[in-house]
């Protein structure tokens, strides 16, 4: 049981972490997609209003809370129509990603596709029922033993956007598969270039998914938007059949969202002020450490949303990442994210300000060096 799983990949970035402490004035973190600013006071309080709670919580999620979740893909996601049924909390979003296979009851002889770059939790899911993982994004190489397809955009590591008939023709080979589409979407507000002022496409977007949600799902998490890593708050939304049976299992094991972090999920669905500004925030960070990146000579593709600066030198990503560890700064290999060899690293810009520009000087002052 315990030998499904590789050890935890990040600490095979230990060594390189390490010899980054070493530049002068210590290593620059840029691995981790972790939010370091401070959670909107709106939420804090809604936290603390909700302290006094002896009671055990809903696993469904409070009617407020779902009904907060419905207005909100009325209004951020172009989703309307949706009810409460149809919505449920999660402990985080990785949680879910995580255990859904085993939860759909699947295992050896079932197939879950994730993308061709992927988010590392859809292999964890696979591996822990004993599911074949395959990375595949055309949707007619889907085999025909296909349960579970996790779709992921915007991306992570890459920033990709999938289009509403990208997503549209997943859904159409996940329904003639008998296969859930399930898609992880929660850096939908954070949209750069083309998408700045909206969110991407979602899922269960009609024009996507038609009359009917049946055979979808849609994942979304706080934790970057709203600084809420630390509430593990997130939830899901999809056909009411799929809730409901998720629902009763998560009840059978005790996987319910605590009442305070739902008081507070609703205040930070109600409120886009503090998204805009903690994107104004990841903007002047992003646009610094982008220009940093491409002077350097990084090739940056894709990175059209979200967190993460999807870059190549054209080496073997490893090389890359011991490269940057001799300027004190720490980027994530590739390989953490493709089955098989990979030339990109991924850059994060949730880092502070102060580290985002030591890292951008850095990586300028070494420009001359590379030459």
């Amino acid at each position: 049981m315990f030998n499904r799983l590789p050890e935890y990949p990040w600490e095979s970035l230990k060594p390189f972490a390490a010899k980054a402490a070493e530049y002068p004035g210590g290593k620059v973190d840029l691995s981790v997609g972790s939010p370091v600013d401070p959670t909107p006071q709106v939420i804090q309080d809604a936290l603390d209003s909700a302290s006094n709670s002896p009671g055990y919580p809903s696993t469904a999620g409070s009617l407020e809370f779902r009904q907060a979740v419905v207005d909100w893909f009325a209004a951020r996601r172009g989703v309307a129509g949706l009810d409460v049924s149809q919505v449920m909390p999660t402990i985080g979003s990785k949680e879910l990603i995580s255990w859904l296979p085993l939860l759909m009851g699947l295992g050896p002889g079932d197939v879950v596709v994730q993308p061709t770059v992927a988010y590392t939790a859809y292999v964890v899911g696979a591996a822990l029922c004993g599911a074949e993982i395959i990375s595949e994004d055309d949707p007619n190489l889907w085999p025909a033993n296909t349960k579970l397809v996790w779709l992921n955009s915007p991306g992570n590591p890459d920033g990709r956007v999938l289009s509403k008939a990208e997503l549209r023709a997943a859904v159409i080979r996940g329904r003639e598969l008998g296969a859930l589409v399930a898609s992880d979407e929660c850096y939908a507000e954070l949209g750069w270039g083309d998408w700045e002022g909206k969110t991407t496409p979602c899922i269960l977007d009609p024009e996507v998914s038609g009359a009917s949600t049946d055979g979808v799902l849609a994942v979304y998490s706080l934790s970057k938007q709203s600084n809420m890593a630390g509430y593990r708050a997130a939830f899901a939304a999809g056909s009411a059949s799929l809730i409901k049976g998720l629902v009763n299992l998560r009840m059978h094991s005790g996987l319910n969202t605590p009442e305070p972090a739902q008081k507070a999920m609703i205040a930070a669905l109600g409120d886009h002020s503090h998204v805009a500004a903690q994107k104004a925030i990841y903007r002047a960070r992003r646009e610094e450490l982008l220009s940093a990146v491409r002077a350097y000579g990084f090739e940056v593709a894709a990175s059209e949303a979200g967190l993460y600066l999807w870059a190549t030198l054209g080496e073997d990503c490893w090389k890359t990442v011991e490269r940057m560890a001799e300027l004190g700064i720490v980027v994530v290999p590739g390989a953490f994210y493709v089955l098989g060899d990979s030339q990109y690293v991924r850059f994060s810009i949730t880092a502070t300000d102060a580290d985002i520009a030591e890292g951008a000087r850095r990586l300028r002052e070494a420009i001359d060096f590379t030459k």
